[in-house]
């Protein structure tokens, strides 16, 4: 069973990830904000999924399954290099700055409001 809900919030995840990503990082283009968006609504809801302490079967579907599918630490360190080769490094380094500082940011807050 528990493979079955890792599979179902995994299938979940990606598929909110792409169609966010998509449309955020055609609506700012500047940097990828649709990815930024992602990981850091997935730091948040994290943050909120630990400070519930939930059941393991929740944990599997959500935390496991939907967040490790939804935010992506791949696809940010891609896009990055993207903008340094592209000689945008300083996009780059907001891109990275806000993902890691905010990320931090957001995981915190979404534990404080769950206590």
């Amino acid at each position: 069973m528990t493979l079955l809900m890792l599979g179902v919030g995994g299938f979940l995840g990606a598929t909110s990830r792409y169609l966010i990503s998509t449309y955020g990082n055609k609506a700012f283009p500047v940097i990828p904000f649709g990815t930024l968006l992602v990981n850091l609504l997935g730091s948040f809801l994290l943050g909120m999924v630990i400070a519930l302490e939930l059941s393991s079967a929740f944990n599997a579907l959500f935390a496991t399954g939907f967040l490790s599918a939804f935010t992506t630490f791949s696809t940010m360190q891609t896009e990055a290099v993207k903008l340094f080769e592209e000689d945008q490094r300083v996009r780059a380094l907001l891109y990275l700055l806000l993902t890691f500082l905010a990320g931090t940011l957001f995981a915190s807050l979404g534990f404080i409001v769950m206590i």
